[in-house]
């Protein structure tokens, strides 16, 4: 984990450790400064005034030099945490755009979102604290200590008495709250999944009016991670109240033996001066200890984000493109030669079973069947979204995992069930499928797609600023905007997911005919629901629980007198013929 971690230092290394080293300055100057203050307060009514002049401008000169180390530390310490925090958000983005759907199911988008922010700010300041606290605290402990035991080494022994108290305690804090930080990171998860499903479904939630029952169930997350950080700053809460009270009762068993001292000795095994460096380098050694808390804790709070980080860092992506893979896509042919296929491999059922197809370059496919028959995994398996777990899927003659994964996707569009749109104008959007098309080529896909007609309808036609999702046009303009931009890639194979569901029959309708007309040499796929945009297919595939129970052309099937003649006699009958 510190490896990976380590590695995302990248161009901060230099204020990695600058950091430390200006913070060295600082501790030294802090443990000098006591030193020539016991000689001050010692010679205070026997040196001149003079003497005492350059001993108060040395001190001065000693906390100057001590400020700007202690300034270039925080700045350079600064720059190096928020790099870092940069670097690790940037690699965690990537890679989670690597990742397969398999993946991101694997780790939940929710817990995704919480990692590249909550994860990585807890990580920035831990990181902060490490490469400045860490390195302060225990210099300052070690060098406070050889110095205290240079001045008296009797009187030193009562901070290495308490040390192991305070060190103890630590210890203790570290091992009940790590657990509780730990399932409030999984509460995290849950509380952000909450807040994605409200706002992205706000207007289901509020055509249900389902506000009070979602209120509940996000009051009721709020309260247990409220819970458990209540639970944990108990825990914390104990920490500075009994740090406190080590320093105080050190302070005053110094004060009690170094007085006896003094008095018994008459000063001289323990000067004033003395006893007021001791008391100085005492509260050193003890605040040392604290902030040394300080950063445990800290830590101990980053250190389950740590993990959860490294793990999305360290984690292979079960899809990637194979060294020297093939970057031409020749021909929109497709085979499915004994496919089967689940969705995890400790899944008991398989989603496809021996699925046998031989698509040539150009057709146009149907695929038909009733909710959860795999249609979308089927057509999934065919620009690598997933890996079969049997069998082999081929394009133009070649495996799927024989080729560049870009290479292979960017010749096989897919415009999927659920159509998303992003922020920004119309041309932005389906600069998606091809970001040099012109705007001739913009115009002649949305021809092709029946979407120019509403277009130019809008004041700033093609120009028009476009919200988030797309929310401020309708299904139907959403899905026919989305078919446009996979055309704008000119694909071998298209791939139509049930994505004109919104659109009115004829509008349908003139979209296949363009699409015959057009790009007669694409190969298309087209899973709908109703029989009217397949039935023109050169193949129609009907799917029912993961397996081909129908396979033939519209005629053909109609005289099988199956699933598919029940369907189109339900979807076409006419009112009368019931009666």
């Amino acid at each position: 984990m510190f490896k990976i971690l380590a590695g995302r230092i990248g161009e901060y290394k230099k204020a990695t450790i600058l950091t430390p080293l200006f913070m060295v300055g600082e501790v030294a100057m802090e443990v000098i400064i006591p030193t020539v203050m016991a000689v001050l307060i010692d010679h205070m009514g026997t040196e001149s005034l003079a003497d005492i002049v350059r001993y108060g401008l040395l001190l001065l000169g000693l906390a100057f030099v001590s400020l700007f180390c202690g300034m270039k530390s925080a700045r350079y310490g600064a720059t190096a945490s928020t790099g870092f925090a940069k670097n690790l958000r940037r690699d965690l983005f990537y890679k989670t755009l690597d990742f397969s759907f398999e993946d991101v199911d694997e780790f939940s988008s929710s817990s995704l979102v919480t990692r590249l922010t909550n994860d990585v700010s807890q990580l920035q300041m831990a990181f902060q604290m490490l490469i400045r606290m860490a390195v302060r605290t225990p210099l300052m402990l070690v060098f406070s200590v050889l110095m205290s035991f240079r001045i008296n080494h009797r009187m030193s022994l009562i901070f290495l008495m308490i040390i192991p108290f305070m060190g103890t305690f630590l210890w203790l804090i570290f091992h009940i709250s790590h657990p509780i930080f730990r399932r409030i990171f999984k509460r995290y998860d849950a509380l952000n999944n909450s807040v994605q499903e409200n706002v992205a479904g706000i207007r289901v939630v509020k055509s249900f009016v389902r506000e009070d029952y979602e209120i509940q169930k996000f009051k009721k997350t709020s309260e247990e991670v409220r819970n458990d950080f209540v639970h944990a700053e108990k825990v914390m809460a104990l920490n500075n109240p009994f740090n406190m009270l080590c320093i105080k009762t050190t302070i005053l068993l110094v004060c009690y033996f170094a007085a006896k001292i003094i008095i018994n000795t008459h000063s001289t095994e323990l000067t004033t001066g003395q006893l007021s460096s001791l008391i100085s380098y005492g509260v050193q050694i003890l605040t040392a200890m604290m902030m040394m808390s300080m950063v445990f804790i800290q830590v101990t709070f980053s250190t389950e984000a740590a993990s959860r980080i490294s793990e999305v860092l360290d984690h292979s992506s079960r899809l990637v493109s194979p060294e020297n893979g093939i970057t031409e896509v020749k021909d929109g042919s497709i085979v499915f030669d004994h496919v089967f296929f689940k969705y995890g491999e400790h899944s008991r059922n398989y989603a496809l079973s021996d699925i046998n197809l031989d698509i040539r370059s150009g057709q146009t496919i149907g695929i038909i069947g009733a909710t959860g028959s795999s249609k979308t995994s089927l057509i999934q398996l065919i620009s690598r979204l997933y890996d079969v777990t049997e069998g082999s899927v081929k394009v133009s003659g070649h495996d799927v995992r024989e080729y560049d994964l870009k290479s292979l996707r960017d010749q096989v569009a897919v415009v999927l069930q659920k159509n998303v749109l992003f922020s920004g104008t119309i041309k932005d959007n389906l600069r998606w499928g091809n970001k040099d098309a012109s705007d001739e080529e913009i115009k002649r896909v949305c021809r092709l797609a029946q979407a120019d007609e509403f277009i130019e309808q809008f004041p700033d036609k093609y120009d028009t600023m476009l919200s988030q999702g797309g929310t401020n046009v309708s299904g139907g303009q959403k899905q026919r905007l989305c078919i446009a931009r996979a055309l704008l890639k000119k694909p071998k194979i298209i791939i139509l997911d049930d994505s004109t569901s919104a659109v009115d029959t004829k509008t349908d309708a003139l979209i296949r005919q363009a699409f015959k007309k057009e790009i007669p040499d694409t190969t298309k796929i087209i899973i709908a629901q109703r029989v009217n945009s397949i039935e023109e297919s050169d193949q129609i595939i009907v799917l029912d629980n993961g397996k081909i129970v129908e396979h033939g052309t519209h005629d053909e099937l109609m005289k099988l007198k199956g699933i598919y003649y029940e369907v189109y006699d339900s979807q076409t009958r006419r009112k009368g013929d019931d009666l």
